[in-house]
């Protein structure tokens, strides 16, 4: 089956699909013989390519904290409502940025405030937004281009679904390098880097 996507957000204008930018590291000029002459250096660069790989392990699953609310910050959610504010501020009194209309919309809380939400989309706007226009149902978004979705999570398996960029599902589960997500009631596995709403280790289900 084809998934189209389906008009969402932002009062007329829509800004596009999120891009995502790569890492790149670049080798040191400090040699592997040098090294082995001074041993406290050894072990401080060591150290240094250890804290490195850590970080390489990690990328992609931001530190998180604890909010007032006692959840993680940040975290991912999704838009209950069919049509939201989202304001400059946390309050009424804050004039509307955007208007997203998208019930589903995966979006990401980096702070909170009372009553109110800071979130991100997947275009990295961000601003305040109520609680109560928010759910902790999962979804995320097809980025990129129109991918497929698979009957198993391993490359070469069957194609159940065919997803355009934009396309939003809800996750079933996430293991690994896959997730299951269910669109218009229909499953399949993507690889999560194809999608926008969950983190890079995060396990789900």
């Amino acid at each position: 089956m084809t998934a189209g996507v389906s008009n969402h957000k932002r009062q007329d204008n829509d800004k596009g699909n999120a891009v995502t930018t790569g890492l790149q590291l670049k080798r040191g000029l400090l040699s592997y013989p040098v090294l082995l002459n001074y041993p406290v250096l050894a072990m401080l660069f060591a150290a240094v390519l250890f804290g490195v790989a850590a970080g390489l392990l990690s990328f992609g699953a931001a530190a998180q904290t604890v909010g007032a609310s006692g959840n993680p910050l940040p975290r991912f959610v999704a838009m209950s409502a069919s049509k939201a504010n989202l304001r400059t501020g946390p309050g009424r009194q804050y004039p509307v940025d955007w208007v997203y209309s998208r019930r589903g919309l995966p979006l990401e809380i980096i702070d909170e405030h009372g009553a109110w939400r800071k979130v991100r989309d997947h275009e990295g706007v961000e601003g305040w937004m109520l609680v109560s226009l928010l759910y902790g149902k999962r979804t995320v978004m097809i980025r990129g281009k129109q991918r497929e979705l698979l009957d198993e999570p391993k490359l070469g398996a069957q194609a159940t679904i065919i997803a355009d960029p934009g396309v939003i599902g809800e996750i079933d589960q996430c293991q690994g390098l896959w997730c299951e997500i269910v669109i218009k009631g229909a499953s399949g596995w993507i690889e999560r880097r194809h999608v926008w709403g969950v983190y890079a280790t995060e396990e789900i289900g």
